[in-house]
Parts: structure tokens; C-alpha cells; sequence
């Protein structure tokens, strides 16, 4: 008798993080990989069961998760620094209600194990590596990232009380500034890697322009690094509600993160800085080892190997 497979259902699969969750889950023989999309068109892929989905209509979501033993769950109103500055309140409306209805249906199906990509910007800046319980509700958040920092705080929470009514496991992945191939390279849209490197791309007369003063830090993790996570969080979690940092350890200056895009592409370009444009001043350090003991992950893409694989993957697919 055949193993049964798995029941893998993707949300947000046309979006960067799930398009690599995707790609990832799709190949391994054990798993029969549902995935949702909205407003973009889906794309052709062997063992992949496409489902149009509004992900905020508790009806659509419920019944979709009928049957499914893994949720994925990259599904989220996105965009890049401009909109985080400016329209700030994108960010929180439907975050909180899509991910309400996913943590309360998934418990009411029994799906096994729900994973949610949070992220890093509830953190205070620090100059030594912070874990997971610096993190407290009452901590004051960097101004232009209350909106997404607490819908995240939230939806954090929200797992956290399904987890420990002991049905169903929660993982909240707090991951740091990912980046790789499938990116959301727009100049106005993507977030600081993916629009930087595009200017790069199509600087005129070899000069460009960059957002702030470049002293900004950043923690950059390569994509597959965090599918590969997501494969540690399902074969090691041993509880029914966790919080993650996954992280590549240490953090780099803007300005010489553009210098190593600028090396790779073997271009000669003068850098600008445009103090009028939105920035978020962060320098902050993130603590992983608790990923490191409990799901035996480290990360495993250089900064230096990271940028060559995706600057080759953008010359090959633009």
C-alpha cells in the first residue's frame, strides 16, 4: 500500500515568498500541493492545484481548507518602502482579517500544522542580537512600522491562542529581509534589495540614486535558506505553537550591500544619495539560535553567493 500524501495548501503562491514554496514543495513526491491566487494570474506547474480564492471572505476560506494537513501562508497586502511610509494602513486591514479567518478555519478543520511568515520589524533597533522574547507588546515601535509591526504582533498572538487549545500546530516565522529569484522587482513597489539591484540594472549615464544616507543596516536572507527552514519547522516542531527568528546572523550597511550589487554586475556606477525619499532607520541584530538548536537550520547562501544567483536569475528572466 502506497504512503498517503500530504495535503499542502499554498496561500499567496503568486506573491515571492510562496512562488519559492512553490517551486520547493511542488517537487517532493510525498506532497499533493494546492495553491491560491487573486488578483495575479496563475502560472503553469506540474503538481500544483490552482484555487482562486478571495482570502478575506470566511466562507472561500473555510471551504478551502477542507482536507489539508500543512498550511502554508505567504498570502499578504504587500508593497515596498514608499507604501510603508506613506500609505501605511495598507498593510493592516486585510492582513488582520485574511489571517484571522486561515488560524480560526485551519483549527476548525483540524489541519495539522499551520506556518505564518511574520517578520523583523517589531525589534527595536540594537547593536547585540535580539531573540525572540526581546519582543514585547508594550515596546515602542519604530513610527513607520506601527501599522505592519502590530498587524503582525497580532496575528502573532492569534496563533498563539489556537496553538494552545492543542489541536492544531502554529509556526510564526519571523524572518528577516529575504531575497532571490521570483523578487517583486519594481522600482516603486519592491522592497530595498530587489529595486536597488534594478536600478543597477538600468542605471543611465552610470549613476544612481538611493534612498536615504546608506548607513541603514540590514539582515538579508537568500530565499531557498527560508524554504529550507520551513522543511526544518515541519520535521522538528515539536510543540503546538512556536515563534522563530530565522535570520542570516548579521547585518550590512545599504550603502555596501549596492557596492557588492555593484561588483557582481561588473559595473562601473556613481552612487547618489536622495535624503527626500522615504528611509526607516534601522540597525538591528537578530539572535537565530534557538532555530539553530531546536531545528537544526543554519543558513547556508553567502551575501556574496546570494546576489550572484539572483543577478544571474534577473538577466535570464527579464
Amino acid at each position: 500500500m502506497k504512503n498517503k500524501k500530504i495535503n499542502i495548501l499554498i496561500c499567496g503562491a503568486t506573491g515571492f515568498i510562496g512562488k519559492n514554496m512553490l517551486d520547493h514543495f511542488s517537487k517532493k513526491k510525498n506532497a499533493k500541493v494546492f495553491a491560491t491566487y487573486h488578483h495575479k494570474n496563475r502560472f503553469r506547474k506540474n503538481n500544483v492545484n490552482w484555487i482562486k480564492i478571495d482570502l478575506c471572505n470566511k466562507v472561500q476560506v473555510d471551504k478551502i481548507l477542507k482536507n489539508i494537513d500543512i498550511v502554508i501562508q505567504a498570502a499578504a497586502t504587500t508593497s515596498g518602502s514608499k507604501d510603508i511610509v506613506s500609505r501605511p494602513q495598507i498593510h493592516v486591514t486585510d492582513n488582520a482579517i485574511m489571517n484571522s479567518y486561515i488560524m480560526s478555519s485551519a483549527f476548525d478543520r483540524g489541519v495539522k500544522h499551520v506556518i505564518f511568515f511574520s517578520c523583523t520589524v517589531m525589534y527595536p533597533n540594537s547593536n547585540f542580537p535580539l531573540k525572540e522574547d526581546s519582543v514585547k507588546l508594550n515596546n515602542k515601535l519604530e513610527k513607520k512600522y506601527f501599522g505592519v509591526g502590530h498587524t503582525k504582533l497580532y496575528i502573532e498572538k492569534i496563533c498563539e491562542f489556537f496553538g494552545n487549545l492543542g489541536k492544531t500546530k502554529y509556526t510564526c516565522i519571523r524572518h528577516s529581509n529575504i531575497y532571490g529569484p521570483n523578487d517583486k522587482f519594481d522600482l516603486e513597489k519592491g522592497h530595498f534589495f530587489a529595486s536597488n539591484l534594478l536600478k543597477i540594472f538600468h542605471a543611465k549615464n552610470n549613476e544612481i540614486s538611493i534612498w536615504g544616507k546608506g548607513t541603514e543596516k540590514r539582515d538579508l536572507l537568500y530565499i531557498t535558506d527560508l524554504t529550507n527552514f520551513v522543511d526544518k519547522v515541519i520535521k522538528f516542531q515539536k510543540t503546538k505553537f512556536k515563534i522563530y527568528n530565522c535570520t542570516y546572523g548579521k547585518s550590512f550597511r545599504v550603502i555596501d550591500i549596492i557596492k557588492k550589487m555593484i561588483k557582481h554586475n561588473k559595473r562601473d556606477i556613481k552612487i547618489n544619495f536622495d535624503l527626500t525619499k522615504p528611509s526607516i532607520p534601522v540597525n538591528i541584530l537578530i539572535d537565530s539560535s534557538k532555530a539553530v538548536r531546536e531545528l537544526r537550520w543554519r543558513p547556508k547562501v553567502s551575501i556574496e553567493k546570494g546576489i550572484q544567483k539572483t543577478i544571474k536569475w534577473l538577466k535570464t528572466n527579464t
